[in-house]
């Protein structure tokens, strides 16, 4: 490495990129195991065990991508001086540059990174930079005016560069590079192979559980859709292995013929296996060879007048076509290929990606990458491909709507990463051609919903904006809500809207934890939840600073509080910031019109007169959608607490049982009831119960119930 800072030599090595891997990234962990309702008639839900520390973001999983800012400057602010500066940290760089391969980073004064790029010769590379006179883009001009060092990392190959380069690129965000934004891993779905009974469930994360995996999905939904037909075409089951072996009566799944019953022998071991073999087939691409087999024994079974079961065979069938009709278009020549597709308006660029597999489509997801105007399609796209596969295991055929330069190199390194051949192409005929032109046509719908989303959004802020006199349009709203039943359960929650929507990777949890509040006392709750989050903002930790670093340039500071209330909730919060020096930040509260009726709300800011607007005022109309929203995600957090709570009720008092103990005895026996039926040998094999408190939690049930 070349020109080193310290500080940057500190900050690769947490990255392991100073002793040169080219390793994307720690795979993401597998998620928790789920656990259960007590209930006797369904499959259990996953539910969370909250942190719910303000710094925990609840993201949904299907959140929409957002438009970036555009914040390009004018060429007319680089002066001759900057310029000049620029060139010369380039050209001491460049005495010291290898002609070997590598990755080279600009820094500017404050040691931020400003570009990240690879070349097969990093001195011939940065050559081209150093050149007075050579004519640049206007956004190269601003980055080399900004530059005060280049640091080097030289590579083995070329290849290497290119996957260290889009490694750097997600990492640290540098401004002058294309950044892949709303990056999520994909869901799967798994037939388990760990149980005699296979389990058909949906996965996110590193591939560690025995089984099969299908995908990856566009989006949780589509998995939820597809599990749920393939449960009526195949009679899977989906819930957990605890539940199973505590059943002694088949669910309601099994009722309503979406599970074979086999954990109560309503089905023998042969033929649920032949039914896993048939779902495992029909994901695995030989869907026709399945639907012509179920056709098969319907007319078999009719013809032998047992019209029962030809009803179920010609119900399984349905639910296959329903499968087929909700994935819209399916490749008859293209067996396994994701598709890029990008379209360029307004100084924004949209990538559509589908997802073909088995010959089926598996879904869509558009993304809105951030790039400043002056980069072509060609340029975007590429870089783009090269971060979206830096976590993700790359199909055998990728198709762009744009041809890129350094396609051979891309399809080179991501063989590399996959350890099959991938072959990257840009059509021009037949039927991949028409999978392009329709991802294309999807990449142009999308942007031009997401521009007209975000007009309208721009324009509900601005019209708030004059009714409550802000110095400012917001660009980032914070609505605070709690919830509770009689003090108990008690949590709080913080909703963020801006103006492309609800930003739901922003969302925070708060659980309660003041001790002495009196049942109710909305006050000293509401007092709480913004004490931890604005303390966090008035004086941040590191693990902060880094984190505001990563989410995109989002300001974290709101411009806007709004709290579910009336004036005496407005006053309690002007006393909290007041305690914390919280300045430049509007406060609003919203109480509810008489009767709790809607369009009748009022509107309290400080040191004015209430407001009131009129019912169909589409102000009041956006407030009442972003209150209603926070009392959505505060409600179902505080489901979720109560749930939880009502599944642990009957352990609580148990002495030597916390928490752990708690959820590894629910996660192994699924209900309070067998908690209690078991001997102490069974309570024994729970990983982390020791044979003392075995014989406490034995003694405990046994004493009580006599």
């Amino acid at each position: 490495m070349h020109g080193a800072s310290p500080r940057w030599r500190e900050r690769l090595r947490t990255l392991n990129l100073l002793d040169m891997t080219t390793d994307s990234s720690d795979p993401p962990k597998a998620p928790a195991p789920a656990s259960r309702r007590g209930t006797a008639d369904l499959p259990p839900e996953p539910f969370d065990t909250p942190d719910l520390d303000p710094a925990a973001p609840a993201a949904d999983e299907d959140d929409e991508a957002r438009l970036p800012e555009l914040t390009e400057e004018s060429l007319e602010a680089v002066g001759e001086g900057p310029l000049a500066t620029g060139h010369a940290a380039i050209e001491n760089a460049v005495r010291l540059a290898p002609t070997s391969p590598g990755v080279y980073r600009m820094l500017n004064a404050a040691h931020d990174v400003l570009y990240v790029g690879k070349a097969k010769n990093v001195k011939k590379r940065l050559s081209s930079y150093a050149r007075a006179n050579a004519p640049l883009p206007a956004r190269i001009l601003r980055m080399i005016a900004a530059t005060v060092t280049v640091e080097i990392v030289s590579t083995t190959t070329e290849t290497e560069a290119l996957l260290l380069e889009a490694n750097l690129i997600k990492q640290l965000k540098p401004r002058f590079n294309v950044q892949l934004r709303d990056d999520k891993s994909f869901p799967y779905i798994l037939i388990t192979g760990d149980h005699w009974a296979p389990q058909i469930l949906k996965h996110r994360g590193a591939q560690s559980r025995p089984g099969r995996y299908f995908g990856p999905f566009a989006s949780a939904g589509a998995v939820n859709r597809t599990i749920t037909a393939l449960q009526r075409a195949f009679l899977i089951r989906s819930c957990t292995d605890s539940f199973f072996e505590s059943r002694t009566r088949p669910c309601l799944l099994h009722q309503i013929r979406r599970c074979a019953g086999p954990c109560t022998q309503e089905i023998d071991f042969p033929g649920y296996t032949e039914l896993v073999r048939e779902a495992t087939d029909f994901l695995s691409g030989r869907s026709q060879a399945v639907k012509a087999l179920l056709a098969t024994e319907m007319e078999k079974a009719s013809g032998e007048l047992e019209f029962e079961t030809a009803a179920v065979y010609r119900d399984r069938l349905a639910a296959l076509s329903a499968i087929s009709s909700q994935q819209g278009i399916n490749p008859r020549t293209v067996e396994e290929a994701d598709v890029f597709a990008i379209h360029q308006e307004g100084g924004y660029s949209c990538v559509e990606v589908f997802f073909f597999r088995t010959g089926q489509n598996w879904g869509n997801r558009a993304y809105f990458p951030r790039a400043e105007k002056s980069y072509l399609p060609e340029e975007v796209l590429s870089a783009f491909i090269t971060q979206f596969y830096d976590d993700k295991p790359p199909p055998k055929l990728i198709l762009l709507s744009h041809e890129i330069e350094e396609a051979e190199l891309l399809a080179e390194a991501l063989c590399v990463k996959a350890g099959h051949k991938v072959e990257v192409s840009t059509p021009k005929r037949g039927e991949k051609k028409e999978l392009v032109q329709h991802a294309l046509t999807n990449a142009r719908e999308a942007l031009g919903r997401k521009l007209a989303d975000t007009a309208t959004q721009s324009r509900l802020l601005e019209a708030m904006t004059a009714t409550l006199a802000l110095p400012h349009t917001p660009k980032r709203i914070e609505v605070y809500d709690n919830s509770h039943i009689q003090g108990t359960n008690a949590v709080g929650a913080m909703i963020v809207a801006g103006p492309d929507g609800f930003m739901k990777n922003q969302y925070r949890k708060f659980n309660i934890k003041s001790e002495g509040l009196r049942p109710g006392d909305d006050y000293g709750m509401m007092k709480e939840v913004l004490q931890r989050r604005f303390k966090r903002l008035v004086a941040p930790s590191e693990k902060d600073v880094a984190r505001a670093a990563k989410e995109d340039d989002v300001p974290q500071w709101p411009d806007l509080v709004i709290i579910d209330g009336g004036r005496g909730q407005l006053n309690a919060v002007r006393e909290i910031f007041t305690e914390l020096g919280v300045t430049n930040v509007a406060l609003m509260s919203v109480a509810k019109g008489p009767d709790r009726d809607a369009g009748r709300e009022t509107l309290f800011i400080p040191e004015r007169e209430a407001i009131k607007l009129e019912p169909r005022d589409p102000v009041l109309y956006f407030i009442q959608r972003l209150r209603d929203e926070a009392h959505r995600f505060v409600i179902g957090s505080h489901r979720k607490l109560r749930k939880k709570d009502i599944r642990e009720a009957g352990l609580q008092e148990i002495p030597g049982i916390g928490p752990s103990r708690k959820r590894a005895l629910l996660h192994h026996f699924g209900t309070l009831k067998e908690i209690e039926r078991a001997s102490i040998a069974d309570l024994g094999k729970v990983p982390g119960v020791s044979a003392e408190s075995a014989r406490k939690i034995f003694e405990y049930f046994h004493s009580n119930a006599s």
